[in-house]
């Protein structure tokens, strides 16, 4: 027998068994109520199992039938996933998209690229939010985000893409180095007066260090100055108010231009990973599959 025959019993059973009567049945798959009867007398008989008890009041699924159900629903939906899947290859992508983006990091490197793909793809229509929590993206109705960290195990519910991990540098402006004078080792740092990172309801987020390959240890230090925006944590270490350790997709260009430079080069080490998110109920939506390509394609962090 045609796979194809299979399916349309297996669809002709799972209408019947949804509906409860060969009528109804007949009713959502616009048939007759003997068609419906003779395809899941077929499929009994090719299976060797009476599916259904049949009274003149209703049908009730046997037990073979209520295991079988199962498998049923289960073919149909990845089906139905599979054609979304090849639907979405060839529809342009279209209508609102909702992001979630961590502040500096989203306007200086995501911002750039989503202005890019929706002049290739004007039919979409970004909404775009800017926060460092950590939001949930099911709950408040998130296509996409960016973030940087994330859980060793992702929820079942949850797509996730890992871009690489990005580069953490110690970096101080000329003037502070004139005035202060340059570490030759990270142990030197508790002398200097440092600019971190951190909440004001919270303690500064400790540094990450490491020489060489040895194992990196996560180290808390007296700063000068705390701030809670990383654009506001470069524009302080540009001011020379002291060394920052910072992310080179954040001060790369400063390092470039000379405004700042990067000391204890023996102590960069690897910082978070950046994820692309989306609910993974979401990911065939070719609004939300363009933009996880063309972000996946694009977007570094080194």
């Amino acid at each position: 027998m045609h796979s194809a025959e299979r399916i349309k019993g297996i669809d002709v059973f799972v209408a019947t068994a949804e509906a409860g009567s060969f009528t109804a049945a007949a009713e959502r798959l616009h048939l007759s109520s003997s068609a419906v009867g003779k395809a899941v007398a077929r499929l009994e008989a090719r299976l060797g199992q009476r599916l259904f008890e049949r009274s003149t009041r209703r049908l009730a699924l046997t037990d073979a039938g209520t295991a079988f159900l199962q498998v049923c629903v289960r073919v149909l939906d990845e089906l139905a996933s599979a054609e979304k899947v090849l639907a979405a290859q060839s529809v342009e992508p279209s209508g609102r998209l909702r992001l979630d983006l961590p502040v500096t990091f989203g306007l200086r490197q995501v911002m750039p690229l989503l202005l890019a793909y929706t002049q290739l793809h004007p039919a979409v229509l970004p909404q775009v939010s800017f926060t460092d929590r950590f939001v949930d993206v099911i709950d408040e109705g998130i296509d996409l985000a960016v973030r940087i960290g994330g859980p060793d195990v992702w929820p079942a519910d949850l797509g996730h893409a890992c871009l690489g991990a990005e580069r953490l540098v110690f970096c101080a402006a000329p003037a502070y180095l004139q005035r202060c004078g340059t570490p030759v080792s990270a142990d030197e740092l508790p002398g200097h007066e440092l600019v971190m990172y951190g909440r004001a309801e919270g303690s500064p987020s400790p540094w990450r260090i490491a020489r060489g390959e040895a194992a990196v240890e996560r180290r808390m230090f007296d700063a000068r100055i705390v701030v809670g925006n990383g654009q506001a944590q470069l524009d302080a270490v540009l001011a020379g108010c002291g060394i920052a350790q910072l992310a080179t997709w954040l001060a790369g260009d400063a390092l470039r231009e000379g405004r700042l430079v990067q000391i204890l080069p023996d102590w960069s080490v690897d910082g978070l990973p950046l994820n692309l998110v989306w609910p993974r109920s979401k990911r065939l939506l070719p609004k939300v599959s363009g933009l996880v390509a063309y972000l996946s394609d694009r977007l570094g962090v080194r």
